[in-house]
């Protein structure tokens, strides 16, 4: 039996705001909580797809019926841009019949987990436990200090974070997230009237270091050798290039206040470093650990996966007492660096186990398998990639803030580099 189904659309459902609706002008999409109008009923009916990981689009069986889509899961809004297509589609199939034409299997995969795939719209997201969740935001600021020990703070928005270290004649900035870099001198002047000397960047990428201007002109800039070199390759104005850069190691001193920059190696990208502030026992890190939550798509779009996975593990070494990640809405701890290990570990068992168990080209006919490589792929990893899911739902989906949101992309990226790196 497919996992969606057509009825006449007759039937009252509640529309979007709550309120009964009886259609008779076209076809709804029909979701636990929503209803959502599609198309008018000069359109002729269509089976609206659930697009796979991969990209391919899955129907259920045709009808001639205008109709509902009703999801067996909680899982039914489909892509905007993948209605689009299918409204140009419906007007010109009269004409299309007999082309060659991309289809969809007539069932799903088998053991279709119940986490949505990418490209399905999500209609409800699983809640963020509240381990997770960090001290709320006064929306009329935009963002909230939080003191990490001697002239230490973290300035943050609940989705980025960044810190400032005041000294006896000035301030040093760690990164400007375009997103609240208005709001950094902001902060800053809450606790002192020093003018900022320093700017530090942890790596290259605009949405941690894209609000510089912002700042003003601050003197000295400082960053990885390896960061300078992709800013000059960038020729961004809202980056300017560094005016200090080392290699390994660098210790800023300024007054009584030490911070210790080191570089790890690649692993989230070329030239992303530590930051240590050892007097306060504070570690700054930025997309590597995410505290309490899901890693952030493909481990943060990490450059390299084994190095990223080495990194987290050298992380966990370190004798820090509270971590700031770039990211999410709260500070970290060791016990948040376990956790990430345990869930990395988890991950690589089950795509490796996925990868033993499935064989590619063994669900497609055999003209595809032999004339078509890349579909053979494609039904391949797919089928990986729901092993994995499947594997890893039942232990972490309530563990890690947004699990729903990126574990079908960590499968995606692990199997990968399990099969590659």
């Amino acid at each position: 039996m497919p996992p969606f189904s057509l009825v006449r659309d007759s039937t009252v459902r509640t529309n979007l705001f709550g309120s009964p609706q009886t259609s008779s002008a076209g076809p709804l999409v029909e979701h636990p909580d929503t209803i959502v109008q599609l198309m008018s009923s000069r359109t002729p009916a269509v089976m609206l797809p659930v697009l796979l990981s991969s990209g391919r689009a899955i129907m259920p069986s045709t009808s001639n019926t205008i109709g509902l889509l009703r999801p067996r899961t909680r899982r039914a809004l489909t892509h905007t841009a993948t209605l689009l297509v299918l409204a140009s589609a419906a007007s010109i199939a009269g004409t299309a019949r007999g082309a060659d034409v991309q289809s969809a299997g007539d069932a799903p995969y088998p053991d279709m987990p119940r986490i949505a795939p990418i490209g399905v719209r999500i209609g409800h997201y699983l809640p963020v436990p509240q381990e997770a969740k960090g001290p709320p935001i006064e929306p009329a600021k935009g963002y909230r200090l939080e003191q990490l020990g001697k002239g230490l703070y973290m300035i943050t928005d609940n989705a980025y974070q960044s810190m400032f270290m005041v000294y006896e004649t000035g301030v040093v900035v760690v990164d400007a997230p375009p997103a609240y870099a208005a709001h950094i001198v902001e902060g800053i002047r809450e606790v002192t009237d020093k003018p900022l000397t320093h700017l530090i960047y942890s790596h290259s990428h605009v949405d941690h270091i894209a609000g510089a201007r912002a700042l003003g002109k601050v003197p000295i800039i400082i960053a990885h050798e390896e960061t300078k070199h992709l800013l000059a390759r960038a020729k961004d104005p809202n980056r300017p290039l560094p005016t200090v850069t080392f290699r390994d190691r660098y210790a800023l001193t300024v007054g009584s206040q030490v911070l210790e920059l080191s570089y790890h190696g690649d692993a989230h990208e070329p030239g992303n470093i530590h930051i240590y502030a050892p007097a306060q026992q504070t570690l700054m890190v930025v997309d590597m650990v995410f505290p309490g939550w899901m890693p952030w798509r493909r481990f943060a779009v990490a450059h390299d996966i084994p190095g990223y996975f080495a990194q987290v593990e050298e992380i966990r070494k370190i004798p820090f007492k509270t971590l700031v990640g770039g990211h999410v809405s709260r500070t970290g701890t060791h016990a948040d660096v376990d956790r990430q290990i345990e869930f990395l570990g988890d991950l690589k068992s089950a795509a490796a186990k996925a990868l033993a168990a499935t064989k590619p080209g063994e669900a497609l006919d055999a003209e595809t398998a032999r004339d078509n490589p890349w579909a053979v792929f494609d039904d391949y990893i797919d089928r990986v990639a729901i092993h994995c899911v499947n594997d890893l739902t039942p232990k972490w989906a309530t563990k890690l803030a947004a699990y729903d949101v990126y574990v079908w992309d960590q499968c995606y990226a692990m199997e990968q580099s399990l099969r590659i790196d």
